[in-house]
């Protein structure tokens, strides 16, 4: 179970990780200031687990891997959104943060707690008692998310 944090269409990548904080890769240093130009206490009020649910275009901007790493390392454990920018989609898969395409987000409230089962496909909203279908994972991709991203994965193939 987690709670869902809302944001709106074209989240882009300097909300979510802003341009001044990328001298550095260090997750736990860039988890600090993940969406901070949105909501500047934002980090202090997530929890372990928690997840973003957003409209249209999620990650869209510039291609920087600091997006996805960053969330993750938040503890971020989900991103659902109606779609994601191409570059983002593939870095999230990259750097083993999931990411669910899903049409009724804006039924999803802030704060609804909810629970994704990957295997059927099914996000359950818990507050509202109501369940939504999303995209399958293409396996491949399900495969880089369970290594723990590509790097973790290219690993176990050596």
């Amino acid at each position: 179970m987690a709670k869902a944090w809302k944001f709106s269409d074209n989240i882009d990548t300097d909300i979510i990780i802003a341009a001044r904080y990328l001298s550095t890769s260090d997750g736990e240093i860039l988890a600090r200031h993940i969406m901070e130009d949105a909501d500047k206490d934002f980090y202090t009020k997530i929890s372990k687990g928690d997840i973003i649910v957003a409209g249209e275009n999620f990650g869209c901007g510039s291609s920087r891997e600091h997006a996805p790493i960053a969330l993750k390392a938040a503890g971020i454990s989900a991103v659902i959104a109606k779609s994601f920018a191409r570059i983002f989609y593939r870095n999230s898969f990259n750097t083993g943060l999931l990411i669910l395409e899903c049409a009724k987000t804006d039924e999803i409230k802030e704060g609804d707690e909810l629970e994704i089962d990957v295997n059927n496909g099914v996000i359950k909203n818990l507050s509202q008692k109501t369940e939504y279908k999303f995209e399958p994972i293409p396996p491949f991709m399900q495969e880089l998310l369970d290594a723990g991203g590509l790097m973790n994965y290219a690993k176990k193939a050596i």
